[in-house]
């Protein structure tokens, strides 16, 4: 922090200008690490570390502005533990949230998934994210056993799959009641239908994820690991287990389907 603001901001403002450069908008990873981090001294374990903070109000400001001149968007990943106020002072200042849908409960009313209604306008929405496995994955519990195959799991396994089943059910037994998912739904037919729920919200943006878009399974990235996983190095795979080229993807009769399901949603009454 006393770098940066000894240099005026400039290697934090080059960033962000020459990224935009090139974009339309960006997306920022863990945006609280621009209001703290949580430093580590070397050698030692994380138990032994401190927030350290940052001047948040000039790093923000810098990433408004560097937005404003390139007429690009910016959307702040603000899960995890990410105080309330800083999700206001972030969408004071123009910066859309983040929603995920296996993460969105209604905690302060019953507990039930959120319905639609109550999402967030400024965000940009998703079934999943680059930390879980494409939904196929999520949804057969993979990103559990591979947590426990890495010694990341900090309960037993069963209790684990138990908790992460309870609340995917949630979800599935909500497209059930809303007319969303039908009993014998197939897992494509699945991930139709939570794309589908997300077209419902009023969230700014909607995304959806390539390897969804294909039917791919295997996770990019893990939390928690460098070289224990193949991070950001899986190749993209069709439900078989085959890699794709860029052309088999553009040809790829799935991702056109969830492209119009996602389209029909947004252009047909909820």
């Amino acid at each position: 922090p006393d770098q940066l603001a000894g240099l005026a901001y400039a290697p934090f403002r080059e960033v962000v200008a020459t990224i935009l450069r090139h974009a339309g908008g960006v997306r920022v990873d863990h945006v609280i690490g621009l209001f703290r981090l949580w430093w580590i001294p070397a050698g030692q374990p994380p138990t032994a570390g401190t927030y350290v903070r940052y001047d948040h109000e000039a790093l923000i400001g810098i990433l408004a502005l560097e937005a404003y001149r390139a007429g690009a968007i910016v959307v702040g990943e603000d899960l995890g533990t990410v105080e309330p106020w800083v999700r206001r002072y972030l969408r004071e200042r123009g910066i859309l949230g983040t929603s995920i849908l296996w993460f969105e409960f209604e905690f302060d009313s019953g507990g039930g998934p959120l319905r639609p209604e109550w999402w967030r306008e400024y965000c940009l929405a998703s079934v999943t994210t680059h930390d879980l496995p494409p939904t196929a994955g999520y949804l057969a519990g993979d990103h559990i056993r591979l947590r426990d195959s890495l010694g990341l799991l900090t309960r037993p396994l069963d209790d684990a799959l138990a908790a992460d089943q309870a609340g995917r059910s949630a979800w599935l037994d909500e497209l059930h009641r809303r007319g969303l998912l039908q009993p014998d739904a197939d897992v494509e037919e699945t991930i139709h239908a939570l794309h589908r729920f997300l077209t419902w919200t009023p969230a700014r943006l909607l995304c959806a994820s390539l390897s969804d878009a294909v039917g791919d399974r295997r996770t990019q990235n893990q939390p928690g690991t460098i070289d224990e996983y193949p991070n950001w190095r899986v190749p993209l795979t069709g439900p078989d287990g085959k890699p794709l080229w860029l052309e088999d993807v553009l040809r790829s009769h799935r991702a056109s389907a969830l492209a119009e399901v996602i389209r029909d949603g947004l252009d047909g009454p909820n």
